[in-house]
């Protein structure tokens, strides 16, 4: 099935495919970001505050449901203290998969809201947000000490095995899992998951539909 546009208002923004039988790899276009390559960051026009920090920018991710009813892959994670988790274990409960990186400006802005969302909807929906900063373990557990959020929990992909999985080469991308672990929707890019559409793409979903 098509990718679900959602209008582009950034010139800036190039999705990059990588195909892994050909050898391919990401390459990212933020100059803050390691030397491996890496999936480029998407929605590249958070504003800045007078004091220089972020404000909230533009969100403009896609909505993709190509992948629809596709399983959720069976990997191991490990956060910043050593625990382990088993993707395909997650059964029983929709998930939300984040795919972030420290060096990503949209993801970091998106952290917060997603960081409600999982407050918002405890019980109901288990949101994972999965760093893809290779060997970097320390920024990640710098940026949760700074941030202090409720939920999320430091995961950590240092091989990008879900990067490569997805394969859409941009970050963020965020994947919708239904209780089943079967693909609901993936959104390619930034999104506001403070605002209505976002309880309107969870509403069935977390209704067990």
């Amino acid at each position: 099935m098509p990718v679900i546009p959602v209008i582009f208002r950034s010139s800036k923004v190039l999705i990059l495919s990588a195909t892994l039988a050909a050898g391919l790899t990401l390459a990212g276009c933020d100059r803050k970001s390691p030397e491996t390559a890496q999936p480029q960051s998407g929605g590249e026009n958070a504003a800045k505050d007078g004091s220089g920090g972020e404000i909230k920018g533009e969100f403009n991710g896609t909505l993709d449901i190509s992948k629809r009813g596709e399983a959720i892959p069976d990997l191991t994670f490990s956060d910043t203290g050593g625990k382990t988790l088993r993707t395909a274990d997650l059964k029983g409960k929709p998930v939300l998969v984040n795919l972030w990186a420290t060096w990503c400006g949209p993801c970091v802005l998106e952290m917060p809201m997603l960081d409600q969302l999982a407050t918002k909807e405890d019980g109901k929906l288990r949101v994972l947000t999965i760093s893809q900063d290779m060997g970097q373990p320390e920024k990640v557990k710098a940026l949760f000490a700074e941030k202090k959020f409720a939920r999320l929990e430091p995961w950590l992909d240092p091989k990008n095995d879900l990067g490569f999985h997805y394969n859409t080469g941009l970050l963020p991308t965020t994947v919708l899992y239904d209780k089943d672990g079967k693909e609901v929707w993936r959104m390619i890019g930034a999104h506001d998951w403070s605002g209505p559409r976002t309880d309107a793409l969870l509403a069935d979903t977390l209704a067990g539909k």
